[in-house]
């Protein structure tokens, strides 16, 4: 599925990420970064600029040579495998890892709102100290919160292959 590269970025992506999401609700940050920051304040900006950086070379690495049609098979109208997998879901089957189906969507969502949170958490930095890093911050947010649902489905999806792989 992923070359080397790939695979050590995925690793990378999901520690990190991890971390700001598990600290996030300690890094108190509005229009500025306050004279208080403290160690996760400065620890959340830091690794998330790393995350950034990450965001955006994955992102290549899981869609370069056509497989972005594995991630969105939406975007050429192909909604057939996710269809096909969510019937097959509540048949009791599990749909593939592999391939334009469910699992890969859900890919594809958590690499756009892992991108996203990343590209909005930058623009905060940028408009700091600004009106315009409310409306950032805010979107931040929004993204953040809709990476972590992608993150646990992501999560859920592996742990099924998992367990199928363990009982055959």
């Amino acid at each position: 599925m992923f070359g080397r590269l790939a695979a050590s970025q995925h690793l990378l992506v999901a520690v990190l990420s991890a971390w700001l999401i598990l600290t996030s609700p300690w890094v108190h940050m509005l229009r500025r970064i306050p004279r208080n920051a403290g160690f996760l304040d400065y620890a959340h900006i830091a690794i998330g600029l790393v995350v950034l950086v990450l965001a955006v070379t994955f992102t290549v690495s899981c869609l370069q040579l056509g497989r972005w049609r594995h991630y969105f098979p939406w975007l050429t109208g192909n909604f057939s495998p996710v269809g096909r997998d969510l019937r097959g879901l509540f048949r009791g089957r599990i749909p593939s890892s592999e391939g334009s189906g469910l699992f890969g969507t859900i890919k594809g969502l958590l690499l756009a709102s892992l991108l996203a949170a990343a590209v909005t958490g930058a623009g905060w930095l940028v408009f700091e100290g600004s009106a315009e890093a409310v409306h950032w911050r805010r979107y931040h947010i929004a993204a953040a919160q809709l990476m972590v649902v992608c993150y646990v489905l992501h999560i859920v999806a592996a742990s099924l292959h998992l367990l199928e792989f363990i009982r055959e």
